[in-house]
C-alpha cells in the first residue's frame, strides 16, 4: 500500500477528527437559512452546483458527473499531506508563483463538488468530506494563513485564484466545518487581500482584476457573516462601471482594454462579465443589492462590446490576447479554443440576464440560442470545458421551444480605441486586428503567447457561415508559420520568443489606425510599423457586401531581409487537400509544392473562397505540412505533444529591402471558381483610385461606393481632404451619405470636399458644418473629442 493510500485509509476511517490546529470537524447540520448571510451562502451554493439545471441521469450530464467523480477520486487517492505540499506534484515554495497553492485549492474544490453534486459516485461520502477538511487545514497550517509572507509573484493566486477556490469550498462544505475554522480561513483571506487593495482604481486593481477582488470580498463576507466585507465588494465595483478615456476598462466605442494596451474583450473582458454576473445574481434582492446606476453599462456591454465578437458559436481570437496560446494544457485531453471560450461567455450572458430587464433577457436568449444552433464545429454537448451549471443553462435554452434563435446581424462595427474591426454579412464574417502607439502589436507574459508578434500588423480573420469555423480553432496557433499570418505585412527578420517585452509594452510609433463606417460598409486603414524592424507602409481594407478590398502601398524596409504581405494562410486540418485553382487551372495537391504566378488574375481555395488580383499580380503559393506543440508558444502550461496541420498559403513577395512595395487584392469569402473568375473579368466593378504612401482609395460604382484613406491632406478622384482622415461615400438612388473619421484621434477639424453636384444637405451630425453645395459639397467636420468615431452627413444628388 502506498503512503498516499495509507493516509486515505486513515481519513476514511475517521468520522470526526481533531486536526493540527486543534479545530474539530463539525458534523453535518443540514442546510437552512438562519439569517441573510445563510441565504446568500445557499444561493451561491446553488449557483456552484447548478441545482435544477440538469438531470443527473441524462447522458450529456451523467458522463460529466462521472468524470467529476473520477477526478475527485484521483485527487483523493494521491493526496499526501507533507511539509511543503498537499500533493507531491504541487509543492509550494516562497520562490514559486503561487500557482501550486491555487492548484491545491482547486483540487479540493473538485472533491467538494463531487461530494455535493448528485451522480458523481462520491455524493455525500463522509470520508471524502473529512479528507477535504484535512486538506483545507493542511494548506492553512503551512502556507495560506495570517503569518505567511508570500512572494511578489503570488498576488493573483493569493488574492484571486486561491481565495476564490477556498471560499467556494467553504460554501460547499460549510456544514462540515466549525465556526472557528471558517473564521481562520476568512482571516487568511483578509491577510492576503486587505481592504486597501481597492482604495484606488489603478495598477492591478482595475477591470477584470477589480471584479475578482470584489468577488473575494463579497464571498468572504458571506462565508464569515461580515456585512462590511460584502458592502466593500459591492461598492468597490463602482469604478468598473463608467466608461474610461484611456487604458483599462470599457470605452464609449465598445472597446475593452486590459493591461493598458491590450484589446481583451474575449479574455479579461469575459472574466469581468462572468464575475459581475455571479455578483449581480448573488446580491440581487438582498440588503447589499448592487444599485449603482452605472451597472447598466455592464448590461449594455453585452450587445455593444461582446456580441460583435461572437460569430456562429466562436469568440474571435483577435480580442483574446494570451488566451489563444492556451489551447491544450500539459496532461489535458481536450483543447480549449475560440468555440469553448464563446460557450463560457454565453453562459455568463445568461447568468447576467437574471439581473437584467425582461426585454434584455429576451434579446440575449434569442442571440445566444442562434449562436449555439449555428455552432457546427463544437456543438454544445461536445464542449468538455463547460462546467455542469453552464452546460445546464445553455442546454435548457437550446431546448426551449419558446425562444426563437436570432439570425446573425448584417453590420460593420469599428472599435477605434482598440484598433479592431468586425464585418458581418449574411453568409460570412471577418475580423481585423491592427496596432498603434496606444495598442500593442501583441501581448506575451508568463511564458504565454510567445510568437504572436505580427497579429497586430493587419491580421485578417474570416469565417464562413457553414465552413471554416475551425480555421483558428484546430491547432492553428502552434502550427501556423508566425511570419505568415493572413492579412499581415511583415519583415522576415528573425524574432525571438517574446520579442519586444512582456505585457503589451511593444507598440508601434504610428497613430493612424481606424476608419469610417456607416454601420454596413467601411473604409479601414493603418500606418504600419514592424516589431523590432525598420518596416513601414500603409494598409487599407474596404469592407463591402460580398468582399474585402485590400490595398498596401509605400512598403519599405531596410532589415536586410525579405518583406511579404500575406493574402491568406488557410488551415486545411490534419489531412486536408483542398484544391487550389489559379486562373482556371487546378494546381498540384502534393505537400511541399510551391509556385510563383507572375500575372495571376484570380485564385480559389476549394471550400473556402476566392481572391481577385486587379490587373494581374505576381503571387506566390505554397502547400505545406507544419508541426508544432502548444508548449512552443506557451511554456507555462502548454502540452508538448506534437501536432501537425496542413496549410495553403498565398502571398506577395516584396523582395529584400523594398523601397516602394505595394499590392492589391479582393477577398471573396465562399466564392467558387466561376464566381471568382466572373468578378475578375468585370473590369468596371473596381477602380483603385490611389495606392501610395499618402492615400489609398477605391471606387465600386455598382455599390455606389467611393472610399479614401488620407494619410495626409490631398485629392483622390473627386474627394479632397485638408488633413489625414478616412472618408467613405455611399450613393443610393437620389441621395448619398458622406462618412468621415479621424483615425489618429488627434485632429480638431478637417474640411472635406466631394466634387459631385449636390442639391442640399438633408441630415447631418452636430459636428458637421456645411461650407457649400452646388457643383460640389464642402463640409467642415469638428473632430475634437470624437475619439475616432464616424461623423456623417446625408445629401441629395443633383
Amino acid at each position: 500500500m502506498t503512503p498516499a493510500l495509507s493516509r486515505r485509509s486513515v481519513l476514511r476511517a475517521a468520522g470526526t477528527v481533531t486536526l493540527a490546529t486543534g479545530i474539530a470537524l463539525a458534523l453535518p447540520a443540514g442546510a437552512f437559512a438562519a439569517d441573510q448571510y445563510d441565504a446568500l451562502r445557499l444561493k451561491w451554493r446553488e449557483l456552484l452546483l447548478g441545482s435544477g439545471l440538469f438531470d443527473a441521469a441524462e447522458p450529456m450530464f451523467a458522463g460529466r458527473l462521472a468524470d467529476l467523480g473520477n477526478s475527485a477520486q484521483g485527487h483523493w487517492d494521491t493526496m499526501a499531506p507533507a511539509t511543503g505540499s498537499l500533493w507531491p506534484d504541487q509543492p509550494w515554495t516562497s520562490s514559486s508563483s503561487g500557482d501550486q497553492v491555487t492548484a491545491s485549492y482547486e483540487r479540493l474544490k473538485t472533491m467538494a463538488l463531487a461530494y455535493s453534486r448528485p451522480g458523481t459516485g462520491l455524493t455525500g461520502d463522509s470520508s471524502l468530506a473529512t479528507a477535504i477538511a484535512t486538506g483545507l487545514d493542511h494548506i492553512h497550517a503551512q502556507v495560506y494563513n495570517t503569518t505567511y509572507t508570500a512572494g511578489s509573484g503570488w498576488w493573483w493566486n493569493t488574492q484571486i485564484g486561491a481565495a476564490h477556490a477556498l471560499l467556494d469550498v467553504c460554501v460547499l462544505m460549510y456544514d462540515r466545518l466549525t465556526a472557528d475554522r471558517i473564521a481562520a480561513y476568512c482571516a487568511s483571506v483578509d491577510h492576503f487581500l486587505p481592504d486597501s487593495r481597492v482604495s484606488s482604481y489603478t495598477g492591478q486593481s482595475t477591470g477584470a482584476n477589480r471584479v475578482d477582488f470584489c468577488r473575494t470580498y463579497a464571498l468572504r463576507g458571506v462565508v464569515g457573516k461580515n456585512s462590511a466585507k460584502i458592502a466593500l465588494g459591492r461598492d468597490a465595483l463602482s469604478p468598473v462601471f463608467p466608461f474610461v478615456a484611456a487604458g483599462d476598462g470599457f470605452h464609449t466605442d465598445g472597446s475593452f482594454i486590459q493591461h493598458t494596451y491590450v484589446p481583451y474583450t474575449g479574455s479579461y473582458g469575459s472574466v469581468l462579465l462572468g464575475g459581475l454576473a455571479w455578483l449581480f445574481a448573488l446580491l440581487k434582492g438582498s440588503a447589499w443589492e448592487i444599485t449603482d446606476p452605472g451597472r447598466q453599462l455592464i448590461l449594455d456591454s453585452v450587445e455593444r462590446s461582446f456580441a460583435p465578437f461572437v460569430y456562429n458559436g466562436l469568440l474571435m481570437d483577435g480580442v483574446c490576447g494570451r488566451a489563444v496560446s492556451r489551447g491544450l494544457s500539459a496532461g489535458a485531453t481536450y483543447p480549449s479554443n475560440d468555440h469553448t471560450r464563446a460557450h463560457g461567455l454565453m453562459a455568463s450572458i445568461l447568468l447576467l440576464g437574471l439581473g437584467a430587464s425582461a426585454s434584455e433577457q429576451a434579446r440575449w436568449k434569442a442571440m445566444v440560442k442562434g449562436w449555439l444552433d449555428r455552432d457546427a464545429y463544437v456543438p454544445l454537448p461536445t464542449d468538455q470545458f463547460l462546467d455542469v451549471p453552464s452546460l445546464g443553462r445553455l442546454a435548457s435554452l437550446q431546448d426551449d421551444s419558446t425562444v426563437t434563435a436570432a439570425a446573425e446581424p448584417v453590420e460593420h462595427r469599428l472599435f477605434p480605441k482598440m484598433a479592431r474591426a468586425v464585418h458581418r454579412r449574411p453568409a460570412w464574417a471577418a475580423s481585423l486586428s491592427m496596432s498603434a502607439s496606444d495598442i500593442t502589436f501583441y501581448e506575451n507574459g508568463n511564458g504565454e503567447n510567445l510568437r504572436a508578434w505580427h497579429t497586430g500588423n493587419g491580421m485578417l480573420y474570416w469565417w464562413g457561415g457553414t465552413y471554416g469555423l475551425g480555421q483558428y480553432s484546430d491547432a492553428f496557433w502552434p502550427t501556423v508559420d508566425p511570419y505568415r499570418l493572413p492579412g499581415a505585412t511583415v519583415s522576415r527578420k528573425t524574432l525571438s520568443d517574446g520579442e519586444g517585452g512582456q505585457w503589451g509594452v511593444a507598440r508601434p510609433s504610428s497613430t493612424w489606425v481606424g476608419g469610417a463606417t456607416d454601420g454596413e460598409f467601411a473604409a479601414v486603414g493603418m500606418d504600419v510599423r514592424g516589431l523590432s524592424s525598420t518596416l513601414v507602409g500603409r494598409k487599407s481594407w474596404f469592407f463591402v457586401d460580398d468582399a474585402v478590398i485590400c490595398l498596401g502601398g509605400g512598403i519599405r524596409c531596410t532589415d536586410g531581409t525579405g518583406v511579404e504581405s500575406i493574402v491568406d494562410n488557410r488551415n486545411l486540418g490534419a489531412s486536408g487537400s483542398h484544391a487550389l485553382t489559379v486562373d482556371g487551372v487546378a494546381q498540384p495537391s502534393a505537400l511541399g509544392w510551391n509556385a510563383t504566378f507572375p500575372r495571376a488574375s484570380w485564385a480559389t481555395i476549394a471550400g473556402f473562397g476566392g481572391y481577385v488580383f486587379p490587373g494581374g499580380a505576381s503571387v506566390k503559393a505554397l502547400r505545406e505540412e507544419r508541426t508544432g506543440s502548444w508548449h512552443d508558444i506557451n511554456t507555462l502550461s502548454g502540452s508538448t505533444t506534437p501536432l501537425t496541420r496542413r496549410y495553403l498559403t498565398l502571398w506577395f513577395d516584396h523582395g529584400t529591402d523594398p523601397a516602394a512595395g505595394s499590392y492589391a487584392y479582393v477577398l471573396l469569402p465562399g466564392a467558387d471558381p466561376a464566381t471568382t473568375a466572373a468578378r475578375a473579368a468585370a473590369a468596371g466593378w473596381l477602380t483603385v483610385l490611389a495606392n501610395t504612401v499618402n492615400q489609398q482609395g477605391v471606387s465600386v460604382p455598382s455599390l455606389g461606393l467611393t472610399a479614401v484613406n488620407f494619410y495626409g491632406g490631398g485629392t483622390v478622384g473627386k474627394v479632397s481632404a485638408t488633413a489625414g482622415v478616412s472618408v467613405m461615400i455611399r450613393e443610393s438612388g437620389s441621395t448619398a451619405t458622406i462618412c468621415v473619421a479621424d483615425p489618429t484621434r488627434q485632429r480638431t477639424t478637417v474640411d472635406v470636399t466631394w466634387n459631385r453636384p449636390v442639391g442640399q444637405v438633408t441630415a447631418k451630425d452636430p459636428s458637421v458644418t456645411v461650407l457649400g453645395t452646388g457643383t460640389s459639397v464642402s463640409l467642415r467636420i469638428d473632430l475634437d473629442g470624437k475619439a475616432g468615431a464616424t461623423q456623417k452627413a446625408t445629401v441629395t444628388l443633383a
